[in-house]
């Protein structure tokens, strides 16, 4: 069976955000796009006794500990928690599409811990708040090692809601166990990453800075503040901060980092730079300061609509960069269907537009609305969810693919959504075309049946550390399954 799909081709790589402004009809085989997704890429799995699944790059039993690494780095739980580990093939895993600044490859800093304070505070796949209570009592009236317990209980506790991807939570647990160790360094690094997990860089550099004065010569500092520098867009504080962590002892994530952070230097040294109230463009000299102004207006308009719809206010500046076609190729090294891209800065090329275009604004609307998602769900939001928002928000609908989408899941060939959580980097463009589209049909049914509220509720569920599909069932009352059924449905009277 063959059908056409008319839209934009749109961004589909797990650690950027991409699109192509130019409307293309593209033919695709049905038939290709389960092939392609059994081929897909798939991660071990950690199975807890409480039912809970965690994905991860690779898992490894080490004594009473079991070690995984995910895009928050090297995480480990209690093997005591863990029912069994479903392995699966060697590949990319399948986490949020907004692997950007927020999301170097960068662990946690490590930090040495109690045994038993940690199996009693976390146990049978939940944290013993109790027990948390009680440490805390002991170390209000108790000496230096009462506290030490406190803030170790504490600590134990914020990892496995970091794992669990309770970011506010784990937050929360880091920060309270500074009560008990205000000057611990490792602490204080360890609430400043899981700021820079945020998004909130300048926050960060507030602990940083502390955990400097105490530690001045730890690389781990030197590592994030270098993190911290690349989110506010300080390119040459990052390259020294990171040079200064890798002269102190070798690194390979600082490595991959500085190297990220160099190529961005090198292109961008001669670049002008404009500033709005939520916005800082950078661009090449050659570009229309007319064109870079009208952007910013632009971006500003697009902001201001977007925070409303969704509710919500990123905390910090958000980078633009507008680069030649061959600049753009070089530095974000993305695939030649890629129109523009967003990896926690958003990059245009605009070679030989003096102007702002409607398909260059509705681009930049796009681009923008990966920033909020990603913000707003701390990087969990997955592929399908986070590119069809953006195409809704754009203005792009449904109605020209109704037809082949319905035939599509009639013949039993579409893609699943949970199949289109993780990164589509390895689509053909045919396939890539039809996921950006099924992407699109499921979120206008969302905002057609129940409006955007329901999409503002189910980012906020997401981010709060939900699965999406136990997101989607608590707004929506719908499984992926039911979802996708809805979806075709409404497919079929647009259709009509």
């Amino acid at each position: 069976m063959t059908g056409s799909l008319k839209l934009r081709r749109r961004r589909g790589i797990t650690s950027k955000h991409c699109c192509r402004g130019v409307v293309l009809r593209i033919a695709i085989l049905a038939g290709v796009f389960l092939a392609v997704l059994v081929a897909g890429t798939r991660a071990d799995t950690i199975v807890l006794k409480n039912g809970k699944r965690i994905a991860a790059l690779s898992v490894v039993e080490d004594g009473d500990k079991v070690r995984y690494e995910t895009a928050a780095g090297q995480l480990s739980l209690p093997k005591s928690i863990v029912d069994h580990i479903e392995r699966g093939p060697a590949g990319v895993i399948p986490d949020s599409p907004a692997s950007n600044a927020a999301n170097l490859a960068i662990a946690p800093p490590a930090i040495e811990s109690d045994a038993e304070v940690e199996k009693a505070t976390v146990h049978d796949g939940a944290i013993d708040r109790n027990y948390l209570s009680h440490v805390e009592s002991d170390a209000r009236s108790g000496g230096p090692k009462a506290n030490e317990r406190a803030a170790g209980a504490l600590h134990a506790a914020s990892q496995f809601e970091l794992a669990h991807g309770d970011m506010d939570d784990a937050l929360n647990d880091e920060r309270s166990a500074l009560n008990y160790v205000p000057d611990d360094p490792t602490i204080l690094m360890n609430v400043a990453y899981l700021h820079l997990k945020r998004s909130e860089y300048k926050a960060s550099m507030e602990y940083l800075e502390r955990a400097r004065r105490v530690a001045p010569d730890d690389p781990e500092v030197a590592k994030l503040e270098g993190w911290a520098y690349y989110g506010m867009v300080k390119l040459d504080q990052a390259v020294a901060e990171w040079k200064r962590a890798l002269a102190i002892t070798p690194d390979p994530e600082v490595q991959v980092a500085l190297a990220k952070a160099e190529r961005d230097s090198r292109e961008e040294q001669n670049y002008r730079e404009n500033e709005s109230i939520h916005f800082t463009l950078h661009y090449d000299g050659t570009a229309e300061p007319a064109l870079a102004k009208e952007m910013l207006r632009a971006l500003e308009m697009h902001f201001g609509a977007i925070e409303s719809e969704l509710n919500y206010t990123p905390p910090d500046s958000i980078s633009v960069v507008l680069y030649t076609q061959q600049a753009f190729a070089d530095i974000t090294r993305a695939p030649s269907w890629v129109g523009a891209l967003n990896d926690g800065r958003i990059r245009v090329p605009v070679q030989g537009l003096t102007s702002l275009t409607p398909d260059l604004s509705r681009i930049l609307k796009h681009e923008l609305t990966h920033s909020f998602v990603q913000q707003k769900t701390h990087s969990r939001a997955p592929v399908w969810l986070n590119e069809g928002i953006a195409q809704w928000t754009e203005g792009l609908r449904s109605r020209d693919n109704a037809a082949v989408l319905v035939q599509v899941y009639d013949e039993k060939q579409a893609m699943p959504l949970g199949e289109m959580e993780g990164s589509w980097m390895q689509l053909p463009s045919s396939v890539a075309s039809y996921a950006y589209a099924w992407a699109l049909a499921n979120v206008e049914y969302i905002v057609r049946t129940d409006g955007v509220g329901d999409l503002e509720k189910i980012l906020n569920s997401i981010g709060e550390g939900n699965s999406t599909e136990a997101a989607i069932q608590e707004v929506l009352h719908l499984n992926y399954d039911e979802l996708e059924k809805e979806t075709v449905n409404y497919l079929r009277k647009t259709d009509m």
